[in-house]
């Protein structure tokens, strides 16, 4: 404890950084802050406002409410309440500071116009509550974007109400569920391939099916052969990411599709990668029965914090009928109306029921028409292409200081696969990944799909200019070269941020959750 530094906490940087640099007295590197947690900010002996004396409070109307001993929380003033979350701020990555290289997750620039039409008043003050007459305008905005989604994907019907991708995929599987009680058939098992993505397993076995495993060709897709071989009279039906997490489109998608049909189940595609085919390619036409599609990722909503999300599942004809409530209507009169309970015996009869509480998420409804509309078409056919071109850009840019494991097996979709294999002994993708926080990039995603060792998976998605791509490539390049090289320092690294590497596998099983005042 000093007069100059009086909460007494030391920043941790160390006497000298890995890359020489000299500790200062803060922490700070210029304007890379050092920020100290807000219980070595304030502490609970003070407060950051001033409140009147309590002793002649009557605190008897809280009955067993009423506090015992003080809460254990720090007392700040509202500058340094705001000083400290402003400057834990400038320590996020964020896609408007640069390239958010994350496959399979499409952390692409969102329009402004998008943001401002979802503040809009009568869709951001919006509550499920109110009477539907008084929110036609917000209920008219679900109902046609619904249409947009159903035209998009070439299929029969819309469940709006998922709120992400794995909602979205336990909304389908239900309808598949349901489809089958309705007949009287047992079926229990989902086939999922290798190339899926991780959820797709876990969501079946959450919706009480079996799942087995079907492996994939040495060029990154299902394989046919081996699904078919396994249909029979247990088979619900399969679940298929196309594009797939190894950025390659499913050629023979109809050819499995008819096959599970002739077999008596229904075909599950993860749409989570719908931004490398919208405007492309119709699912419905590939004899796809249920596909969610992550707004978030295609039609615009900022990722961040797990969310917000939202999943909309688009049904063929044979599992509309299905498809969970509520949902919009156009009545003749052109006002809409909400199927909810009370219509559903006559209306929907087959139901599953709901997958939520209210109508889904309307800011997100708001971006993803927003986005729509001023797209086009022809704008949303150009997004997917240039969504491709940008991944094939990374591809074949890095693909001879990089190990692509499928790069002979014809373009990539939206996203480059790459593998650690070619790297000095010693040296795993985990010290790449760490090299580029250096470089002022977010990592890739690592380690994924698992079909790959040491995977990187890049999407560089269509928002990125040439020049920006350059300045990520040759950083990737340069990381390449010195992991391939057995550069020693790339194992410590980062040197450059506000943190040194940690033990993320301690971390991970022994978190520190509660600060304990040393």
């Amino acid at each position: 404890m000093n007069a100059i530094n009086p909460t007494g906490w030391r920043p941790s940087i160390g006497e000298n950084t890995p890359d020489g640099t000299s500790q200062t007295f803060t922490g700070n590197r210029a304007l890379q802050l050092e920020e100290a947690l807000l219980f070595e900010l304030g502490n609970a002996d003070r407060s950051g406002v001033d409140f009147p004396a309590t002793d002649d409070i009557d605190l008897s109307a809280l009955g067993p409410m009423a506090r015992a001993e003080r809460p254990d929380l720090p007392g700040l003033s509202e500058p340094e309440t705001v000083r400290h979350y402003t400057r834990l701020s400038r320590q996020n990555y964020a896609i408007d500071l640069g390239v958010f290289p994350l496959g399979s997750c499409t952390m692409k620039h969102n329009p402004r116009l998008d943001e401002k039409v979802a503040r809009m008043p009568g869709f951001a003050d919006v509550h499920p509550l109110q009477p539907v007459q008084t929110v036609q305008g917000a209920l008219g905005v679900i109902n046609e974007l619904a249409q947009w989604l159903i035209e998009l994907t070439g299929m029969h019907g819309v469940a709006m109400t998922p709120k992400a991708g794995a909602h979205g995929e336990l909304c389908g599987l239900l309808c598949i569920r349901a489809a089958l009680e309705a007949k009287g058939d047992p079926r229990d098992v989902i086939l999922v391939p290798e190339s899926a993505h991780g959820t797709n397993p876990a969501t079946a076995a959450f919706a009480g099916f079996k799942v087995e495993n079907i492996p994939a060709t040495p060029d990154g897709r299902v394989d046919t052969a081996a699904l078919t071989a396994r249909l029979g009279p247990d088979v619900a039906g399969v679940m298929i990411t196309n594009p797939n997490t190894c950025g390659l489109f499913e050629r023979d998608l109809k050819i499995i599709a008819d096959a599970v049909h002739a077999a008596g189940g229904y075909v599950y595609c993860d749409g989570a990668n719908f931004n490398a085919i919208v405007g492309r390619v119709r699912p419905g036409d590939l004899g796809v029965d249920a596909m969610h599609i992550n707004l978030h990722k295609t039609f615009s909503t900022p990722h961040g914090g797990g969310g917000p999300g939202s999943g909309p599942v688009v049904l063929s004809e044979a599992l509309s009928p299905f498809g969970p409530l509520p949902f919009t209507a156009r009545q003749v009169d052109g006002s809409i109306k909400l199927i909810e309970e009370e219509h559903a015996h006559e209306e929907h009869p087959q139901t599953f029921g709901r997958m939520c509480a209210f109508h889904g998420q309307m800011g997100m409804f708001t971006r993803a028409l927003a986005y729509i509309l001023s797209h086009g078409a022809d704008g949303l056919r150009q997004v997917s292409g240039d969504a491709v071109l940008n991944a094939n850009y990374v591809l074949r840019s890095l693909d001879d200081v990089l190990d692509a494991p499928f790069g002979s097996a014809g373009p990539c979709m939206h996203e480059a696969l790459f593998s650690d294999d070619g790297f000095a002994e010693g040296f795993s993708t985990n010290d790449l990944a760490k090299g580029l926080i250096d470089e002022g990039y977010h990592p890739m995603t690592v380690y994924f799909p698992l079909v790959v060792h040491g995977a990187m998976l890049v999407e560089p998605t269509e928002t990125e200019s040439r020049a920006g791509l350059d300045q990520f490539i040759g950083a990737m390049r340069s990381l390449a070269d010195r992991a391939r090289a057995g550069d020693e320092r790339l194992k410590s690294a980062p040197h450059l941020a506000p943190r040194r590497r940690l033990d993320e596998t301690l971390a991970a099983r022994k978190p520190k959750l509660v600060y304990k005042e040393s």
